[in-house]
């Protein structure tokens, strides 16, 4: 090695000069990583997983009003992984959006689409109510004031042998078109659908 004294392998000057450059490389690396695990990870993550479940028989719902029903969103993450549907039978002449006319009944998300918090359903005004920040959503779950973004989500529904089934979750934008699941606060009119991509998971 130049600058050697005989029989000498590695100089003063390149061992603290590798030194330097590994301990520049862990450091680097326990910045870098994190970063990269954290905007990579959904990309890697199981994606919702969600078969149809039974919720009931069609006599247990009407078009008047929401029934509350627990289903499962996530099989893997046990009491974490359920979630509280609202469900109602479609009424022709109030549910009129085309996109949503092949499912015969209304399932509502019960997470609030400012920050995700649990709205509750009040009979007497028919309106959502979310007790965190005073989003209110209409009987459909547009939104009738307060800070959410966007129309509660919804699940696809089907009845099969006069059994109710809910299926897979997805996102409304303000005229009711529909979208795969977006994340709360997650903007979905105009050019916002753009700037807010669907993730794998949420």
């Amino acid at each position: 090695m130049p600058g050697a004294f005989e029989g000498e392998t590695v100089t003063r000057r390149a061992f603290m000069t590798g030194g330097v450059l590994a301990a520049g490389g862990i450091a680097t690396a326990a910045f870098t990583l994190p970063a990269l695990g954290f905007a990579l990870g959904p990309v890697f993550s199981r994606t919702e997983a969600r078969n149809w479940q039974d919720v009931g028989a069609e006599g247990d719902f009407n078009p008047l009003t929401y029934t509350s029903a627990v289903t499962t969103i996530d099989p893997y993450t046990g009491e974490t992984g359920k979630t509280t549907v609202y469900i109602r039978r479609r009424d022709p002449s109030r549910d009129t959006a085309k996109e949503l006319l092949k499912y015969p009944y209304v399932a509502i998300s019960t997470r609030c689409m400012h920050l995700g918090c649990p709205v509750r359903y009040v009979q007497a005004s028919e309106r959502f109510i979310c007790p965190c920040h005073g989003g209110v959503y209409l009987f459909d779950g547009t939104v009738a004031g307060g800070p959410p973004v966007r129309p509660l989500d919804r699940f696809e529904t089907k009845v099969q042998n006069g059994r109710v089934y809910v299926g897979k979750r997805f996102s409304l934008n303000s005229k009711l078109e529909k979208f795969k699941p977006r994340d709360p606060s997650n903007h979905l009119d105009g050019v916002w659908q753009y700037i807010y991509p669907s993730r794998p998971t949420t």
